[in-house]
């Protein structure tokens, strides 16, 4: 398979992955966490997992997904706190149905949420 590569500032290093991959979610979709109780915006995304090794080995086994797929950076929000969170696509599920996300930083880069989605400042985009 003919191969990619990108460095990630977060893990430090190069990233290698395919050329093509497929992410289910995009830049503003509202998305919920399938195995805990938080939900977020879409702020950004890596075609495979691009953190440090020492993040990846912090999750349990028993829930750790496979690096070989997209990972989301959401503005996240559950009923206690607004966060950054970084989540594998297979624990994710749209919820764009549910309103709007109460996160500090959402206003920074998006602006109206319309439709079970958030539209990126134009300022932001090419």
């Amino acid at each position: 398979m003919d191969k990619a590569s990108f460095f990630s500032p977060q893990a430090g290093r190069r990233i290698e992955m395919p050329r093509r991959t497929q992410a289910r979610f995009g830049i503003g979709d509202i998305v919920r966490h399938r195995l805990f109780d938080f939900r977020g915006v879409v702020f950004d995304i890596d075609p495979v997992f691009a953190n440090s090794d020492e993040w990846y080995e912090s999750i349990p086994k028993e829930v750790r997904p496979n690096r070989e797929q997209p990972f989301y950076h959401l503005f996240a929000e559950n009923g206690e706190s607004s966060y950054i969170a970084y989540v594998s696509q297979q624990n994710l599920t749209e919820d764009g149905d549910s309103g709007p996300i109460d996160h500090p930083s959402v206003t920074d880069l998006f602006e109206e949420f319309a439709e079970g989605r958030y539209r990126m400042r134009r300022s932001m985009t090419h």
